[in-house]
């Protein structure tokens, strides 16, 4: 039997970080920010990311760790070699808390941001394995969250079409959320049943 907050997909083991594990997130966080859509997915650079402190890492893996983290959850596909070789994160945002990746939270949700599936694991269902897992973690949170919600560049059709097979639908909401100057992020939500 697995731990809480993994599952396997495959010979994917999926778990959430451990705050230790600092570098191995930055290294997959750098590859992300390289790929040929990162421009539409992601809110930083590798210049950005790559000039980033070890101290910052550090903090980001232990904010988002099993160990550490208590609103922000990061999980990971793991290989059988142990190489990581997908991720997202899921954080917390209630009305009450103040804090929002992107415009006012009306009602208590989750965010869903960084999704990455390294190219040669692609077409093996890793981004809905992952998905189902930070949902599941959403859904177990008390109080109980209403939504998981995440945010599509109206260009980055490829990941749209992960996510409504999943089961999100565009909420006809939009943000900016890598400060272009115009709302192009197309945010898309799953209610809880």
């Amino acid at each position: 039997m697995l731990p809480p907050g993994t599952a396997r997909h495959g010979e994917h083991l999926l778990r959430p970080i451990r705050s230790g594990e600092w570098e191995r997130v930055r290294e997959l966080r750098l590859a992300a920010v390289q790929d040929p859509v990162a421009s539409l997915a992601f809110v930083e650079s590798y210049e950005e990311a790559a000039a980033l402190s070890d101290d910052f890492w550090q903090e980001r893996a232990a904010g988002g760790s099993e160990d550490r983290g208590t609103w922000i959850r990061q999980f990971v596909a793991e290989a059988p070699d142990g190489s990581w070789v997908g991720t997202l994160t899921a954080l917390v945002e209630r009305p009450e808390d103040g804090r929002a990746l992107f415009g006012e939270v009306t009602e208590p949700q989750a965010s869903v941001v960084g999704v990455y599936v390294r190219p040669e694991a692609r077409g093996a269902g890793l981004v809905d394995a992952l998905l189902r897992v930070a949902v599941g973690w959403s859904w177990s949170q008390e109080p109980p969250l209403s939504r998981v919600r995440l945010f599509v560049h109206e260009e980055n059709e490829r990941a749209a079409a992960a996510y409504r097979r999943f089961g999100f639908t565009p909420t006809g909401a939009r943000a900016d959320t890598l400060k272009s100057g115009a709302p192009r992020d197309v945010e898309h939500e799953l209610r809880r049943s």
